[in-house]
């Protein structure tokens, strides 16, 4: 009787980890430090990891595009380097393991603001 008391706290238990994961903030872009379309997300349960990232093209000199989410573990703390469309690129990634660790709820820019950061980037990528 004891042993099947057990059995089920642990089945239970095993299931309420599995189902619940990781929440963090998404933000496929941001600039200037502030991300263009927020939201949160829960992370599969593979993923153990919020992250903060910055990608810098070599062409943009100073210029960074800020991203968050869930990420995999393996990339945690790494910079990347590469190209796309023959412009070089450096992306480095930040972890955390908590809900939401990965920033507050970050602002949204207005419309203005997402079209300006957009003629920008598309300025840049015509160079």
């Amino acid at each position: 009787m004891m042993a099947t008391v057990w059995t089920r706290l642990l089945v239970l238990g095993a299931v309420a980890a599995v189902t619940h994961g990781l929440t963090c903030i998404q933000c496929p872009v941001g600039v200037f430090g502030n991300c263009l379309f927020p939201n949160e997300v829960v992370c599969d349960n593979s993923t153990l990891n919020c992250y903060s990232g910055d990608a810098q093209f070599n062409i943009t000199g100073d210029f960074k595009l800020h991203n968050r989410g869930c990420l995999d573990s393996d990339l945690c703390g790494k910079t990347l380097t590469g190209s796309i469309l023959g412009a070089g690129y450096t992306s480095s990634f930040t972890c955390c393991q908590t809900d939401l660790c990965n920033g507050a709820t970050a602002p949204q820019l207005p419309l203005a603001a997402v079209c300006c950061a957009a003629a920008m980037l598309a300025t840049l990528w015509a160079r």
